[in-house]
Order: C-alpha cells, then structure tokens, then sequence
C-alpha cells in the first residue's frame, strides 16, 4: 500500500522557495528609484517623439507650460499586438 502524504523533497523545495527572498533580497540597483513627484508637484520638463504622419517631431512639456493643460497618458501595450 502506498502512502498518501507530502514527500521531504516537496517540503524542502517549498521551504527553499520561501526563504529564498529573505536571504538573497533583490540588489538595490535592480530596483528604480521611488518617484519623487507627489501629487499637485509641479511636473518636470521632458522631451517626447511623435509621428505626424509623415515624419518624427520632438515637442516638449516646456512648450505648452503657462499656455494650455497637458495630459500625459502612457498604453504600455499598445501597438504591440501583445
């Protein structure tokens, strides 16, 4: 009869996936810098790429700051057919 029950190599597999984290902890360089912007900051200039139809243009936050609002929306995905 066999018995029904969670083998050793099981148990220390889990335990090793477990602790892992804990002893090997991610390298601080991995990991980006947590934002510095809070909400109501002032938002930093920054230069973009955008196509006309026709050809690439760089427009830039600095050339709408003080003459009309700007929203920035980012679609991590599209395009990609992902």
């Amino acid at each position: 009869m066999r018995r029904v029950g969670v083998s050793a190599e099981v148990v220390i597999l889990l335990f090793l996936a477990l602790i892992t984290p804990i002893v090997h902890p991610a390298n601080a360089a991995d990991q980006p810098p947590p934002p510095k912007l809070k909400v109501g900051d002032v938002a930093p200039d920054f230069k973009l790429q955008y196509f006309t139809g026709e050809d690439l243009k760089d427009v830039s936050l600095s050339d709408y700051r003080g003459k009309k609002n700007v929203v920035v929306a980012f679609y991590i995905f599209a395009f990609t057919g992902g």
